[in-house]
């Protein structure tokens, strides 16, 4: 439990930075003269980097272990918080949001130092707990940082609210360093075999995988068109930035190719095997789930302001309602799985997201103010629970691979976040909440192939012994 709560608070830190953007939104655009083009960049450029950083992170830490890389995290990332806060042009700012986007890979990190620690009976409650009470930092922040900068006063206010949660997160570091550690005492941490690239067991599970990849290189295209059209680059600077994206995404093909090499030389024997459409099937939903929660979490302060005409304070803070529901709904949501099932807790909770997404289209100015902060608060739920139940599968997979596996799914969800806030910066917020609930139909379809985690996993050591992991629930 002290390694739970130690890593909550970390990843509620990364959250309160990460998402320090959106209740200052206003006062930013009015100190840096922004126009909504710009604040609809700098919205896509904080999420932009984590897609690539949750992978790198979910394989450094697979690798490393979970307490150095969660601590270098919190600490690298003081400073371009730091720059964000002082930066005098939108140049500066867009530069800066978008490395500070980094610290949203800190989730994958917890995901498996919590793995580590909690049964396959606990673990959807135990990872519903952490990513629940971590992801309320972006709630702490849209309803104190706006009270905070006005506390402070001047036109500077906002940046030295912006630098305090930077300072916070470095202090953190530190103090996660010297107080977790990675397995209980007398534990084994396994590693991956190869370095570089995540593992599959079959050749078309290999296929799978590369083609999993696309999208998310993709979402990166998608982005440096976004930066053409504020003049942050120009056609040249597009056509280089695609073209050295085609060329990562070979370098990182070939990786996992050297990575899985010895499947072209003798199959997997099937009790070491798992199936890659189960990661896929978990992307494809934290895509709508988490996807949808970075999007409109980011939007809402502002959608709020323009739709009932309110001042930034109070947009902000009836905006935090939505992310203040990861309290329980995460949690809830891994204790359901927990106890009901993963697969039936993900269907039941993708139905009712596409539902909760349905009505918070049909929000408009002649609701009162009560009633709309009432249906993104149910609709929140459903989103979030169905993101704990999704992690509560993840670690289930392949507990040597849980942090790639964890990263791959989260940099699904950025995808999405990419995804889904390029597409409000051109369609109205009508059109915006009915694509979400879209993509969650199209979730339920693929939850019909998931199989329920049952049985064991079978993972081999360092040293060349296999050892048994159980994954399936203990049966009535």
């Amino acid at each position: 439990m002290r390694i739970l709560h130690l890593s909550w608070v970390a990843f509620f830190l990364t959250f309160a930075i990460w998402f320090n953007l959106a209740p200052l939104i206003q006062a930013i655009r009015g100190s840096l003269g922004l126009d909504a083009a710009q604040i609809s960049t700098l919205l896509v450029l904080n999420v932009a980097l984590t897609i690539p950083a949750r992978i790198v992170i979910g394989l450094l830490t697979d690798l490393y272990g979970p307490r150095r890389v969660y601590a270098a995290l919190l600490i690298l990332a003081g400073l371009p918080c730091f720059a964000f806060a002082f930066a005098q042009t939108f140049a500066q700012a867009a530069l800066a949001r978008f490395a500070l986007g980094l610290i949203g890979a800190g989730f994958v990190v917890g995901i498996r130092m919590v793995s580590e620690w909690f049964p396959a009976r606990e673990l959807g409650t135990a990872e519903g707990i952490y990513g629940g009470w971590g992801n309320f930092g972006s709630a702490v922040a849209a309803f104190c940082l706006p009270g905070l900068a006005l506390w402070i006063g001047g036109e500077d206010g906002w940046r030295w609210a912006i630098a305090a949660t930077g300072a916070l997160g470095m202090v953190y570091g530190g103090v996660y360093f010297l107080l977790a550690r990675d397995v209980p005492e007398g534990g084994r941490y396994l590693r991956p075999r190869t370095p570089g690239g995540m593992e599959v067991t079959s050749k078309g599970d290999l296929a799978f995988l590369l083609a999993m990849k696309g999208p998310l290189y993709l979402a990166l295209a998608a982005l440096a068109w976004r930066l053409k059209g504020v003049a942050l680059l120009t056609p040249g600077g597009l056509g280089a930035v695609w073209v050295g994206l085609g060329l990562l995404y070979l370098c990182d093909a070939g990786l996992t190719l050297r990575a899985n090499a010895r499947l072209f030389r003798a199959p997997v024997p099937v009790a070491q095997r798992y199936s890659f459409r189960q990661v896929a099937i978990l992307n494809l939903l934290y895509f709508a789930t988490f996807g949808s929660e970075l999007a409109v979490v980011s939007v809402l302060p502002l959608f709020f302001a323009e739709t009932f005409g309110l001042s930034a304070v109070a947009a902000g803070m009836l905006a935090s309602a939505y992310a203040f529901m990861n309290l329980m709904s995460r949690p809830g949501g891994g204790w359901i799985s927990d106890r009901k099932g993963r697969r039936a807790t993900l269907l039941v909770l993708t139905g009712g997201l596409a539902l909760g997404y349905g009505a918070m289209a049909l929000i408009g100015p002649g609701w009162p103010v009560w009633m709309a902060v009432l249906v993104a608060m149910a609709c929140s739920f459903f989103v979030q629970a169905g993101e704990g139940a999704v992690f509560a599968v993840v670690p289930l997979i392949r507990r040597s691979l849980t942090g790639q596996i964890a990263g791959m799914t989260g940099a699904y969800g950025n995808a999405g976040a990419v995804f889904y806030l390029l597409l409000y910066g051109v369609v109205g917020a009508q059109t915006f909440f009915l694509v979400i609930a879209g993509t969650a139909v199209l979730g339920l379809v693929a939850l019909l192939f998931l199989r329920e985690p049952a049985g064991e996993i079978t993972e081999m050591t360092g040293d060349g012994r296999l050892i048994r992991i159980p994954v399936g629930l203990p049966q009535a």
